[in-house]
This record gives C-alpha cells, sequence and structure tokens, in this order.
C-alpha cells in the first residue's frame, strides 16, 4: 500500500509554490495524499523564518502536529526555518525526524535502497507541478534576492537572486490551464537581471504570459524597480494592480533600511500611474518601529496614507532579526509605542479601504469566479484582498460582468437577489 502525505504550509505565496512543486514530486514517486494530517504516513511542515511571528507559528505548528499525527508516521520540518537554522533547529526540535532544507523535500519519503547510493538533489524552483483546480495559480519566476535591506534576513538563506529561464515559466504556465497568472519572487522587478537579460526581463516575461491567459498579476514590486517599461504595460493590461514594497517613507528611516525612495517621490509614481489609469489598484506594507523611528517619521507615514489613498495596506511592527544590518542600529522603539502607532495607521487604513469600496457601489466590473459565489476583479489579488459576492449559478472558473450593489468593509457584493443568512 503506497504511503500516504499530508503538507502543512505557512507563510507566503512563495512557499505555496514550493509546496505545490513538492506535492508534485512525492506523487511522482508513487506517494497519495491524505485526507488529513492525522491519517498521513509523512506529514511535512514548510515553514516560514522572515520574522519572529513567523518563527513562533511555525514552531507552533511543528509541535501541533507531533500531537495529533499517527503512530509510526513520519514528521518532516522544511522550508525557510530549517534552512536558515539548520542543525540548531533539529536540536531544538526533537520532535521531527527529519529538519532539510531547500532542494532536499523533493526526496522526501523516497529513501535509497541497496546499491541506490544517495538520492539525487533536484531543483525545487524548476520542478514541474500538478495543474491548479483553482481559475489562479502563483508562479514563482525566481529565488532570492540581490538585495540588502536593512531589516530582511532573506538572502543570507535563500541566496543571490536566480532567475528561471523563460521557457521553463511558459511550460509552466501553460500546464497549469489557469485564467490568471500571479507572478511572484523575492524581487520580481529584477527578474532576468542575474542571466544579463538587463532591466526589462519582466516586462517581456509579462508580455509572453499575457499572450497566453487573460489575467496576469504581479505582487512585490520594488519601487526601485518601477521602470517606466513595466509601469506602461501594466498599465495598458486587463490588471492594473500594483504591489509596491515600499516600507517606509521618511527619507532618513529608508536610507537606514538600505532602499531607494521617499514619500514624494512613491506619491509622484502612484499619481503618474492614476492618471494613467484612474482605476488603478494599489496595495503596499510598511514597516513600523523601525530603529530610530521618531514621531515625526511616524507622523510623515500618517500623511502619506491619507494622501496616497492606497486600495490595501498592511502595517507590521518591526522584527529584529540575526546578521542584518538593523540589528546593530541604536534607537529601539518600545513594543507599547509601536503598538499604539500600528493602531493609529490600521484605523486611517480600514477607513480609506472601506471609502474606496464604498466608491465602487454602482459601477460595472469584470471578475473572474474563484468559486461558488465568489469571485474577484482586478483589484484583488486571490487570498490577499476583499472578494466579490455573487451569484452561485455563476460559473466558476469564468470570467463576466457585474453590478456592486453593496460594501461591507473589505467585500464587495455584487449577487442580485437577498441571500439570508
Amino acid at each position: 500500500m503506497a504511503r500516504s502525505f499530508w503538507i502543512e504550509t505557512l507563510g507566503c505565496p512563495k512557499n505555496q509554490v514550493d509546496s505545490d512543486k513538492l506535492v508534485g514530486a512525492m506523487l511522482s514517486d508513487g506517494l497519495v495524499a491524505a485526507d488529513s494530517a492525522e491519517d498521513a504516513d509523512l506529514v511535512v511542515v514548510n515553514t516560514c523564518a522572515f520574522v519572529e511571528d513567523a518563527r513562533t507559528e511555525s514552531v507552533s505548528t511543528i509541535l501541533a502536529l507531533d500531537d495529533i499525527r499517527a503512530s509510526g508516521s513520519e514528521l518532516v520540518v522544511t522550508g525557510c526555518m530549517a534552512e536558515r537554522y539548520g542543525d540548531e533547529l533539529a536540536r531544538a526540535l526533537p520532535e521531527a525526524d527529519q529538519v532539510v532544507g531547500f532542494g532536499v523535500p523533493v526526496s522526501i519519503g523516497r529513501k535509497p535502497g541497496p546499491g541506490n547510493g544517495s538520492i539525487p538533489a533536484m531543483d525545487l524552483l524548476n520542478m514541474a507541478r500538478p495543474a491548479t483546480d483553482l481559475p489562479w495559480a502563483y508562479v514563482k519566476v525566481a529565488e532570492g534576492c540581490d538585495k540588502r535591506c536593512g531589516f530582511c534576513a532573506i538572502p543570507s538563506f535563500r541566496g543571490p537572486q536566480r532567475s528561471r529561464e523563460v521557457g521553463s515559466i511558459l511550460d509552466e504556465v501553460d500546464a497549469l490551464g489557469a485564467k490568471e497568472i500571479v507572478l511572484i519572487a523575492q524581487d520580481l522587478g529584477s527578474f532576468g537581471r542575474d542571466q544579463g537579460v538587463g532591466t526589462k526581463s519582466i516586462v517581456a516575461l509579462y508580455e509572453a504570459i499575457s499572450q497566453r491567459v487573460e489575467w496576469v498579476r504581479l505582487l512585490y514590486l520594488y519601487p526601485s524597480e518601477l521602470s517606466d517599461a513595466l509601469i506602461s504595460v501594466m498599465a495598458d493590461g486587463p490588471v492594473p494592480y500594483f504591489d509596491l514594497s515600499l516600507q517606509h517613507v521618511s527619507a532618513p528611516l529608508v536610507r537606514s533600511m538600505r532602499r531607494w525612495g521617499n514619500g514624494r517621490r512613491y506619491l509622484e509614481r502612484i499619481n503618474t500611474i492614476r492618471r494613467m489609469r484612474p482605476d488603478a489598484a494599489f496595495r503596499s506594507n510598511f514597516i513600523v518601529g523601525y530603529p530610530g523611528e521618531t514621531e515625526a517619521d511616524h507622523d510623515e507615514l500618517l500623511a502619506f496614507v491619507e494622501d496616497a489613498q492606497l486600495d490595501w495596506c498592511g502595517f507590521f511592527a518591526y522584527s529584529p532579526e540575526d546578521g542584518t544590518h538593523a540589528a546593530t542600529l541604536p534607537g529601539a522603539v518600545e513594543r507599547q509605542l509601536i503598538d499604539d502607532r500600528l493602531a493609529e495607521l490600521r484605523e486611517l487604513q480600514d477607513s480609506i479601504t472601506a471609502s474606496r469600496r464604498d466608491g465602487l457601489i454602482g459601477t460595472r466590473v469584470r471578475v473572474l469566479v474563484d468559486g461558488s459565489g465568489v469571485a474577484r476583479s482586478h483589484r484583488e489579488a486571490p487570498e490577499i484582498d476583499g472578494i466579490i459576492k455573487v451569484d452561485e449559478s455563476l460559473p466558476v472558473g469564468e470570467f463576466t460582468e457585474v453590478t456592486i450593489l453593496d460594501a461591507a468593509g473589505p467585500d464587495l457584493d455584487a449577487r442580485t437577489q437577498t441571500v439570508e443568512s
């Protein structure tokens, strides 16, 4: 009887793509998917190590799965925590049968027999994955990052940027069979630069995929990589959705973060895009409490959030990471003050998001139906932003046009009949 497996994925969409490819590898090795972690012979936890809260969640998940897994099953920990902490993590978590880093997970559950030698390492980034049963799919186009942001430890364990060949990406897009492709990477705008292709490689990739699927969405764009050429193709396309990794707007803090720009430059870019596409949607994230952040810096960020009127925005407490530039800086901000600043920013952004959603009432929008009664327009990234409630009669996986009738916070309602709760 074939061994069964269960994969628990934590963290960002990039981890989900890794898990999808791991699923494909294990299925090809003869394993079968289990209905639950309790039923699996092999339980895999794909961990996140980006910030302390993510590491805490990863450890809690590992321990919880250890409590419920079947007797005699194997518990394997992989992903960012395994790669970053390796043997240290293995010693700290005796509950895990294996702690394995990148490249190794594809051989999980396939043990060498007599005379077969060691299991060959395989390239997780370029491996095939199963076709999706959703109308959309993430596609990871590069691994690692060449930037050295002051707060980020990812390059220390993910390594330098390694872009995929365009042909490999297009093959994956074709095999997935999705109506929307969401491109992801640590530094998406720099795609291809490590191959000597130049700064416009992401534009060529966007155009090539756009010939295959109707919607192409880009996530995680550094403002320094938002070229005129990239803005132009996105503004001309059906998904003018700009996910900009800004992190802060105070010039001294941005410099300390070892990043490009300031609030004035960011607003200029946003306003330029809005002149080209008034219906463009914007998302960003900001770090609150970075070492040295003053009340004036916080007020500047508040003013930017008010002026920018972003559709979606996340605010996160600064997390000191070993080995980063920021971990060596003076001027630590007290946690209570960070929490107060977070609350103020989130309250402001919630009101902006609600107002922008209310402004869509009465408009006609094109949507992709993700599931029964659930759809998204170009303004909503899958699994991240709000949704649009639609009639359950609309076919899943198809595009259609609907009229927005109501809004409730981040979610919109385009149902033609009142549905009783």
